[in-house]
């Protein structure tokens, strides 16, 4: 049997007691949801000595086959952390039942910069951030609602230097005003959810 060369996403991808059901998030609400989350994968990674893999792995496409999924849910580094100018694509095709994904922006085990939870139910996509263990306030403000069931998108985080602007299959669909600084603090990426990665880099 193969094993995964990543062992913060191998980590990720075992069950955990700890954590709480996906479910349970549309009736608690995403930040309650997301903080108890992150808090149990921030204690697995004390209790297995793998903190200091963030930022080891880059965050790229599959080399060898461009078709290779990524395997959700994905945990992997951002090289030198984030400045202004620097983009991040994530490529996928959402599942055939969903219920919800996340894509987050985190400083390693720490603070998270951005937290994106696309909810199917409400079609809605919340907005927020988590500094020392709080979290702010929830922007959930969007045109429109982009993703289908069964569908490939393509979303891009680009990182300017006051906000982030998220654009989904070209087209801008909000902006969330920086709340964590220095922005190279911004080093690890986590996705998870009702979706396939098909591209990350």
């Amino acid at each position: 049997m193969r094993t995964d060369p990543n062992p913060i996403r191998a980590l990720l991808s075992e069950p955990n007691p700890t954590q709480p059901n996906p479910s349970a998030r549309a009736s608690r609400g995403g930040s309650a949801w997301k903080m108890a989350e992150l808090s149990a994968v921030r204690q697995e990674l004390r209790n297995r000595n793998l903190s200091s893999s963030f930022g080891e792995p880059q965050c790229t496409s599959p080399q060898k086959d461009e078709q290779q999924k990524l395997a959700v849910p994905f945990c992997g580094g951002i090289r030198d952390g984030l400045r202004p100018g620097k983009k991040i694509t994530i490529m996928g095709v959402v599942d055939a039942d969903p219920d919800s994904f996340d894509i987050s922006l985190t400083c390693g085990c720490e603070d998270v910069a951005l937290d994106m939870c696309v909810r199917f139910e409400d079609r809605e996509i919340l907005r927020n951030a988590c500094v020392s263990d709080s979290w702010g306030e929830e922007e959930r403000s969007i045109p429109y609602f982009p993703f289908i069931a069964e569908q490939p998108f393509r979303v891009e985080i680009h990182c300017e230097h006051p906000r982030f602007l998220v654009l989904v299959d070209g087209h801008q669909l909000f902006d969330f005003y920086h709340r964590v600084t220095p922005l190279t603090t911004i080093d690890t990426i986590q996705i998870s959810g009702s979706l396939t990665i098909t591209k990350l880099n």
